[in-house]
């Protein structure tokens, strides 16, 4: 499933984040990438210090404490993040994510955008599935959750500098047909309190999600 999560951080707050990712000293992105994945990598990444793990932490937290990200998600643990940063000419070309980074099994990749679409060119996410490449670029704030399973790959930056925070996520719910009727379920569930409040029909639907998380969920 593909599922773009809007305003994860609001867009003022993320105008704050944005500037005070520009202020950090970058390292060279092939430093976390695989050996095949090294070949074809060429962007910066934020090096350690107080003020990125500042800026990294409350995209963490924005992340847990967002209902469709966890929904969608079902985190069981998520990676320690990455600022990454696209000037002129950087790239990062085909690849699939790691399997398994430091013992935490990749089941879902995301990418959280800070910089404004309009400040840059280029530097969309190039994701492939079997019907497509889709091309991802969003606004700030706003955050794409897709199968790390998948190809995928950033476009050259033309113009201005792309700025994104990206990891991966171990899902409670291993297999992604049954996160997405997990998904579904919540989405039913909702609905139907919104609507008709607490009814024969939401507590077998609250009953029927709780049933399938006991016989799914990989604790």
């Amino acid at each position: 499933m593909f599922l773009v999560v809007q305003s994860v951080i609001a867009p003022a707050e993320v105008v704050v984040l944005a500037e005070a990712a520009r202020g950090l000293v970058f390292d060279d992105g092939k430093k976390t990438a695989g050996r095949h994945a090294r070949e074809v990598k060429a962007n910066d990444q934020a090096a350690p210090s107080p003020e990125r793990d500042v800026i990294l932490a409350r995209v963490e937290r924005a992340l847990k404490e967002n209902m469709l990200f966890r929904s969608a998600a079902r985190p069981k643990a998520i990676s320690p993040l990455i600022l990454s940063r696209y000037r002129i000419g950087q790239t990062y070309g085909l690849h699939v994510d790691d399997a398994l980074m430091g013992g935490l099994r990749t089941d879902l990749s995301f990418t959280l955008f800070l910089a404004d679409p309009e400040s840059y060119d280029g530097g969309a996410l190039i994701v492939e599935d079997p019907l497509e490449a889709r091309a991802i670029k969003l606004a700030p704030g706003d955050m794409i959750l897709y199968p790390a399973t998948t190809l995928h790959q950033v476009e050259a930056v033309t113009r201005g500098e792309r700025l994104a925070v990206v990891g991966w996520v171990q899902s409670l719910i291993r297999q992604g047909e049954r996160r997405e009727m997990l998904f579904d379920l919540d989405q039913a569930v909702e609905a139907v309190f919104s609507s008709s409040g607490k009814s024969p029909v939401f507590d077998t639907l609250v009953k029927t999600r709780s049933n399938l998380l006991r016989m799914w969920a990989d604790t």
